[in-house]
């Protein structure tokens, strides 16, 4: 089964008057992770797409969908996708990938459908492309790590980037996810906005009753997003995203936009927000 939602692009001044329930309407999503369903989310910020994709015992193909208006949902797109469940299976051109917990698969341009199977929980990215790269699966071992903040500053984390450009090709989707150590709670601190590309954020390996505090809006209008386990936060360009949590928590980030420089970013500090 798969649905498919819609979510258009919303200007800044419109979203300062937006109350908390309407906040969350277009900027949270929700319930993407359905037992033997795919769902995902079309936004038009960049037209990235966002979305999951769970077997549960039977295989699930993703080929045509409707909202591109193409064939297969890939041919004039490519994808990452992140495994955050048990071993699965991603199966595209012929060849089939094993996925560990947290390993992620990239699909270049003109892969034609793609099929999912297994125990996995797969978290599903995907941008226009307008260049074909090879597909390929990023271990652990292979993507690069870097380790950041402090436990003074609560914010003791690790980066993994694994479509990057530091470890492969990719057309303009770029995707990683950071974790929290023990005690810190802050991430993506001190903040930024970055107006050449939109953002999106899966906070998972939650537990039930931990929520995030996802903080958006333009620096000095800020608003916030009380988020549970496996919701992504749409970040538009224009907007900050950080967050603190509760307890252990990962934050898988995807982007897309005008380039594919991970540094270009303008960096506000929280004395200059409100």
């Amino acid at each position: 089964m798969l649905t498919v939602e819609t979510r258009h692009a919303i200007h800044p001044d419109h979203a300062k008057q937006m109350d908390t329930d309407t906040l969350r309407s277009n900027f949270l999503a929700g319930g993407l992770f359905a037992p033997g369903e795919i769902r995902l989310v079309y936004t038009h910020y960049d037209r990235f797409v966002l979305g999951g994709a769970v077997p549960n015992g039977a295989p699930l193909t993703l080929g045509k969908v409707e909202e591109t208006k193409t064939d297969t949902f890939l041919e004039r797109r490519e994808m990452g996708i992140v495994n955050i469940g048990e071993t699965g299976t991603v199966s595209a051109d012929g060849t089939s990938y094993t996925l560990a917990k947290g390993e992620v698969l990239y699909l270049g341009k003109g892969t034609g459908d793609v099929t999912f199977d297994g125990a996995g929980r797969f978290y599903i990215t995907s941008a226009p492309a307008h260049e074909s790269f090879p597909n390929r699966l990023i271990t652990m071992d292979e993507c690069e790590k870097v380790a950041m903040g402090a436990a003074e500053t609560s914010n003791k984390r690790t980066i993994k980037m694994f479509i990057h450009p530091k470890v492969m090709e990719s057309c303009q989707l770029i995707l990683g996810y950071t974790s929290l150590e023990d005690g810190s709670v802050w991430n993506t601190i001190p903040s930024h906005i970055h107006d050449r590309r939109m953002e999106a954020y899966l906070y998972w390996g939650m537990d039930e009753e931990s929520r995030v505090l996802h903080l958006m809006g333009e620096p000095t209008e800020t608003r916030h997003l009380f988020m549970s386990n496996e919701e992504a936060a749409i970040s538009p360009p224009w907007s900050i995203h950080s967050g603190a949590g509760i307890g252990e928590y990962t934050f898988i980030w995807a982007m897309a936009g005008d380039n594919v420089d991970y540094t270009d970013m303008d960096f506000i500090q929280p004395k200059d927000m409100k």
